[in-house]
């Protein structure tokens, strides 16, 4: 590829050489749809250090992008802060064909790369300061945000903190930096993919913000493994992250469901007048066309998860099942809720949705089903659940003002 790929400037002697993948759309079932980047970062000392890599198909890509600042070959030594594939799918090729010196990775990231790849790497300890290449590096281990391997990389003499998979997004864009993106898309992708990824791990992020300053980490760049690198007004992503980890509930009301023959479309309206007239702000999320990342990213920003589906074989619907596994899995906090649903001769539906959300720790406030078509009486009975849920969420927001 020659040099059509061009590295990008970070700080003296720190690069930006990773990958743009446009056409991304998908990724662990967390729909991308303006794509991501890999980042992989080039610092240049008495050796060159590279840290991270990209995804396999993309090594071209990166591989241009070393070549417009060093031959590649001169790189000495690779720090691999996360070994998940999207950072180290080019690393076998790195190891194989630019032959550097050492692989350097957290305990159980040298664990993982053994593991993937067969690949013997060198471990750093958390708090480890060491210089590599000519440069002077701490390194943290971040462990579960989001792999048992992830660590952060720091350069304490400019300030660079190397931090993989946290304060990321995916962001497919030609700029490379936060400051050149709209802060509506930045806070939308930054947002999505916290809640998306790092949600289950919330409490471990407020305690590695409250202990980042203890470390000695005082950054004045953050340059993350997906999306844009943050130079300037770090204090924003800083304070995003802290108010999505801290999950506290607003009167924001999320009603998913999915309907057969409209029944449980209608419940699920009348429970949106309900929760407005109550002094909610209810967000109606069809599942025939609200994809279960955009779900969770309604939820982290709600007080109220309220939850319908019609019965079918003696269950749930499938998208209402595909949903409900999908927010478990992610361990949202600090939830009221309800269920509802319309069904023909069974009616197991409610029951299944109810058993989900208690183990979830929702605080369930009430239930409604209907048979068939929901009568106006029925229908009565929504618009009060969604009253209810309200007033609830007014307690747990407000006191008992």
């Amino acid at each position: 590829m020659g040099e059509v790929f061009k590295a990008v400037k970070i700080e003296e002697s720190v690069y930006w050489v990773g990958a743009i993948d446009w056409a991304l759309s998908d990724f662990h079932g967390y729909r991308t749809d303006r794509g991501t980047t890999y980042n992989a970062y080039l610092v240049l000392g008495d050796k060159p250090v590279l840290i991270d890599t990209v995804k396999a198909r993309f090594k071209d890509e990166m591989l241009s992008r070393i070549a417009s600042v060093v031959e590649p070959r001169e790189i000495a030594y690779v720090i691999s802060n996360h070994s998940e594939m999207d950072h180290t799918g080019a690393l076998p090729w790195v190891i194989q064909h630019l032959e550097p010196e050492k692989v350097f990775a957290s305990g159980m990231g040298v664990k993982a790369l053994k593991a993937h790849f067969g690949i013997d790497a060198v471990p750093v300890a958390n708090g480890e300061k060491m210089n590599i290449g000519g440069v002077e590096f701490l390194f943290a281990e971040t462990r579960m945000l989001h792999w048992p391997d992830s660590m952060f990389t720091y350069m304490p003499k400019k300030g660079i903190l190397f931090s993989q998979d946290a304060f990321g997004m995916h962001l497919a864009s030609t700029e490379r930096f936060a400051d050149e993106i709209q802060e509506k898309v930045l806070f939308e992708e930054g947002a999505k993919y916290f809640a998306n990824i790092l949600l289950p791990y919330a409490p471990l992020v407020l305690k590695l913000l409250s202990r980042v300053g203890e470390m000695g980490i005082t950054p004045k760049i953050i340059a993350p493994d997906h999306g844009p690198v943050w130079r300037k007004d770090l204090d924003r992503i800083l304070g995003w992250y802290s108010q999505w980890a801290d999950q506290k509930p607003t009167m924001r009301a999320v009603v998913v469901y999915d309907t057969m023959w409209q029944s449980t479309a209608l419940m699920a309206r009348a429970i949106g007048e309900g929760l407005q007239e109550g002094g909610a702000k209810p967000v109606l999320m069809p599942l025939s066309k609200s994809h279960r990342s955009n779900v969770i990213t309604e939820v982290l920003f709600a007080g109220a998860l309220i939850v319908g589906s019609p019965t079918i074989n003696n269950g749930i619907f499938p998208r209402v099942a595909d949903v409900l596994m999908y927010l478990k899995g992610l361990k949202p906090k600090n939830l009221v809720g309800a269920v509802f649903g319309s069904y023909g001769w069974s009616g197991e539906a409610v029951g299944y949705i109810e058993s989900i959300l208690e183990e979830m720790n929702v605080d369930i406030v009430g239930s409604v089903k209907a048979m068939y078509v929901p009568s106006p009486d029925k229908l009565q009975e929504c618009y009060t659940l969604g009253m209810e849920v309200a007033k609830k969420l007014k307690e747990v927001c407000y006191g008992d003002r």
